[in-house]
């Protein structure tokens, strides 16, 4: 088998996988978010995650639909399963925040920096999306 096959074989069979590539890609969405809130609006650091947060879930949000749970993807009323997506990895987010609060504020250089931060939070926060998002917001109406 080739390298290739063999990853799309794990990419098909692990939905932690999938996960973490709707995760990776967040984070750049997120990262690039909080740049343009933190350079364009009069938000300070810490008020800027909040938007940048708001961005980042509606794509994370979007990408596991389609890629990680996409079998259990609401057909109708995507308002609904967008909101309890963000409700859920709202618990994630406030993980996350504080991780990224505490950082920023406590920690020596590097760590203090709001993107190196950002990294450890995000990283944090994913225990829990994953864990709430299979079991609220893409679980199984039926038996598998």
């Amino acid at each position: 088998m080739t390298a290739l096959a063999d990853l799309s074989a794990r990419l098909t069979q692990s939905r932690v996988l999938r996960f973490g590539i709707v995760g990776a890609a967040g984070y750049f969405v997120n990262a690039a978010a909080l740049w343009l809130v933190l350079h364009f609006f009069a938000l300070d650091k810490y008020t800027s995650y909040v938007p940048a947060f708001l961005v980042a879930v509606t794509f994370t949000w979007w990408g596991n639909r389609v890629l990680t749970f996409h079998e259990h993807a609401a057909r109708e009323n995507l308002f609904v399963e967008w909101a309890r997506f963000v409700a859920a990895n709202l618990v994630g987010f406030f993980a996350n925040w504080a991780l990224y609060s505490a950082l920023v504020a406590f920690a020596p250089r590097p760590l203090d920096n709001v993107f190196v931060a950002q990294i450890a939070g995000t990283l944090f926060g994913m225990i829990f999306n994953f864990t709430l998002s299979k079991r609220f917001v893409f679980r199984s109406t039926h038996p598998s």
